[in-house]
């Protein structure tokens, strides 16, 4: 009899504990069950709002009411095969509440058994998640039109669905102190160099806050540079993106509660390639390459190369587009710097705002509204026609490069370059190209150079670059000369 009053007292203590540790929130059901054929109670925890009552009601609740308790343990496991299980008396006071906390907190029910001296932890989170869809921002014409989702389990899905290798690596780690978020490391055990792969763990490990709410919490505290305005590492929401990066021995970062995968060791001219560029014929796709790496000049050097020349370098110009250009800028009041510099800070304006208005509205105004202003602006005479073209087609090549990230690089290089333009002409154009030469050379992501094959010179990977030949003459050579060498350097 002590003994019983003791169990209870140790059980009610814990209750207590652990409801004040919660808080007493308004979603924390505690439920008094009777087990049919025994004179005895149990009592099942869990916090309403993050859990699935169905499966309580079905797999926790009736058969423990209806039936023999012991039938419904045996049910629960078949049902479920991460039951854990911990007693009463066996552990310190404070450290079974952390783990019950711990278990209602991560959507498990808790279910207590004090005559048997027994905690048992069941995972009831819901599985409602959103539906696999295309990515808007990635969408392509040929090939697969599948996205990631905010569910880990269905992420990793997609990606063995793709790759049904066994010599695929997943590491589970929990970052944040507060959230506790799931973070998983992925990666081809006999493809992927081991100093990569220990590397990512290494930056991993060493995270240190209090929250982790999406992915570019992890990409900030593991990316090489975080004053670079390029990006060493690559997003992605397409699973065959991923799976394309893995077997070229690259690891990837998915954490749990966003669609967005990190993926690295990525270099240079990787940003420049598309998943579609894999899925068309290899001319068609070296020629659309090209008109990104094109883009990616117009984007940046343009509006600073048109300042420059008619602010200091006139002479370049062919005379008849001098006097066309003099007689456009007749009247208005502003200089060629500020012209340009103006129409970009405004485009910038409707591009942000585009981008926060509902669907319907955003596009609409980003069209209707570049127009209207631009050709208010050269009617008004406070900005020259050429200065809304030069602006346009700038505005168009920033959005040719595929991946996001990059192409906010591309806006910041192109304010820089204006800058110097306008002080210092061309001869600030090229003082700022070889200082961009010089900080893309000295950059580095996982320890691999951030130009490669360009510099160092792998002429074996170039088939892939500029340029992508025919998939029968790629060869059969999985991994690129860059992490090669990774490979020989730690052997």
């Amino acid at each position: 009899m002590f003994r019983r009053i003791n169990k209870y007292r140790k059980w009610r203590t814990l209750l207590q504990n652990v409801t004040d540790t919660l808080g007493r929130p308004d979603d924390f059901v505690v439920r008094t069950l009777t087990v049919k054929g025994y004179q005895r109670k149990v009592y099942c925890l869990y916090i309403r709002s993050i859990t699935d009552k169905t499966v309580i009601n079905e797999y926790i609740v009736e058969p423990i009411m209806n039936g023999n308790f012991e039938e419904a343990e045996s049910s629960l496991a078949q049902q479920n095969q991460f039951i854990q299980e911990y007693k009463l008396s066996s552990m310190y006071q404070q450290q079974l509440e952390q783990l019950v906390v711990d278990a209602l907190l991560s959507s498990r029910a808790v279910v207590a058994d004090v005559e048997e001296d027994r905690l048992l932890f069941f995972p009831c989170a819901h599985s409602d998640h959103r539906q696999i869809s295309e990515p808007d921002s990635e969408a392509v014409i040929r090939g697969p039109h599948e996205g990631f989702t905010e569910s880990l389990e269905t992420n990793i899905g997609l990606i063995r669905k793709r790759l049904p290798n066994p010599n695929v690596r997943l590491e589970l780690f929990h970052i944040g102190r507060d959230t506790q978020t799931k973070v998983m490391l992925l990666y081809i055990a006999n493809i992927t160099p081991d100093p990569i792969v220990q590397e990512a763990r290494r930056r991993i490990e060493k995270i240190d806050t209090d929250s982790v709410l999406e992915s570019s919490y992890i990409e900030e505290y593991i990316q090489d540079n975080m004053y670079s305005v390029f990006p060493t590492l690559a997003n992605t929401e397409k699973p065959d993106v991923v799976v394309a990066r893995l077997l070229e021995g690259k690891v990837a970062f998915l954490v749990d509660g966003t669609p967005s995968v990190i993926m690295g060791p990525m270099t240079f001219f990787e940003f420049f390639s598309s998943p579609e560029d894999h899925y068309e014929r290899a001319d068609i796709a070296t020629f659309i390459r090209f008109i990104r790496f094109i883009s990616f000049v117009i984007a940046v050097l343009v509006p600073a190369i048109y300042v420059a020349t008619t602010s200091f370098h006139p002479e370049l110009l062919p005379t008849a587009l001098v006097i066309s250009l003099a007689s456009q800028a007749e009247g208005v009041p502003l200089p060629t710097l500020a012209e340009v510099l103006i129409m970009e800070i405004i485009f910038e304006i409707i591009r942000e705002a585009g981008l926060r208005m509902p669907r319907a509205i955003g596009q609409a105004l980003s069209i209707v509204g570049a127009i209207v202003l631009g050709q208010a602006a050269v009617e008004a005479g406070l900005i020259s026609a050429a200065v809304v073209i030069v602006v346009a087609v700038t505005a168009i090549a920033n959005f040719v490069v595929p991946v996001y990230g990059f192409g906010i690089a591309q806006r910041l290089l192109r304010f820089s370059f204006l800058i110097l333009g306008g002080f210092m002409g061309l001869f600030g154009v090229l003082c700022g190209l070889l200082f961009l030469i010089i900080h893309l050379i000295s950059l580095e992501s996982f320890k691999v150079p951030y130009m490669a094959p360009a510099v160092p010179f792998y002429f074996a990977d170039w088939k892939d670059v500029f340029f992508r030949v025919p998939r029968p003459h790629m060869g059969k050579q999985r991994l690129p000369q860059y992490l090669l060498d990774v490979r020989k350097k730690s052997r």
